[in-house]
């Protein structure tokens, strides 16, 4: 959180190490950018990645709406769909072996994976989430986080979808999919896009802003070159078709714009979109990259 003092402080960037600066707040944290690299993340301090993941994606960060969802559950079938496109995708890229998903929540995109042939299992710090992918779902979660997987060179493809920015040390991370992931398998990232249109319109208030559940902000090219440094090529990029249902989309955007006068005009209108409606997102902001392991 924001300290009494307005002064700056010596934080190293977590990607490349380079001297950063405080540029604005958030939600009661410092953003910081890098003066080499410029990537962008929030000050949290030095986080332990176990007890981070443990305390802030608590059951109300899936069922509390703000900078998570009213109700991840209610949108099963949507991210279940998701999973099987992306399942299609890795699939003309390599073929059909075992999989992991990191930060696989309830399973809905895991299941969509497994659905299109993948022997699949997760990751997932969750225990409400882990155990509903576990019992309803059939599927299975083999640790809390990333850095916890020890089998050297398993699995065919890792997949990471809206998961890169969560993580205390994304480098760490990474190097521990790289581990995981066999010679000339797959890595997948969706990720937000902090140099897209709709970032830069929005600016500091645009939805993705919202530490400390969401840590880090990067640019295709950032993250190309953590994937570079762990030992991945990338071989092919592109936009997700995505959707998001009807309360979700509500839920952000009351996030993004706080109490302030914008959010007031926009509610009445809002509030007229079903809670379960399914709207396409443009996806301007979002990306997929797909990487080989050399």
């Amino acid at each position: 959180m924001l300290t009494e003092s307005t002064s700056d402080v010596l934080i190293a960037c977590p990607l490349c190490g380079g001297e950063t600066a405080r540029v604005f707040e958030r939600h009661g944290y410092w953003l910081r950018d890098c003066r080499t690299c410029e990537h962008r993340f929030a000050e949290i301090g030095a986080a332990d990645p176990r007890t981070h993941a443990a305390s802030v994606y608590r059951d109300e960060y899936f069922f509390g709406g703000g900078a998570g969802y009213p109700d991840y559950l209610a949108e099963g079938a949507m991210l279940r769909t998701h999973g099987r496109s992306y399942g299609r995708l890795l699939a003309r890229h390599h073929p059909l072996g075992d999989l992991l998903d990191v930060g696989a929540a309830a399973g809905f995109i895991l299941a969509g994976l497994i659905d299109e042939g993948w022997h699949g299992e997760g990751v997932e710090p969750n225990a409400t989430m882990a155990g509903y992918a576990r019992s309803t779902l059939g599927l299975r979660i083999i640790a809390p986080i990333i850095e916890q997987v020890t089998d050297a060179e398993r699995f065919d493809a890792v997949t990471m979808i809206q998961v890169l920015a969560h993580f205390v040390d994304p480098m760490a991370a990474m190097r521990s999919a790289a581990h995981a992931t066999k010679r000339h398998g797959l890595l997948l990232v969706e990720s937000w896009l902090r140099d897209s249109l709709t970032a830069r319109l929005f600016g500091k208030s645009w939805h993705e802003y919202s530490p400390p559940s969401v840590l880090h902000w990067y640019t295709a090219e950032s993250i190309a070159h953590m994937a570079g440094l762990c030992g991945y090529r990338l071989v092919a990029r592109g936009r997700p078709r995505k959707h998001i249902a009807g309360s979700h989309a509500k839920s952000a955007l009351a996030q993004a714009l706080g109490g302030g006068a914008v959010s007031k005009l926009l509610a009445p209108i809002a509030n007229i979109v079903p809670d379960r409606a399914l709207l396409p997102y443009p996806a301007e902001d979002l990306t997929w990259l797909l990487f080989r392991k050399q």
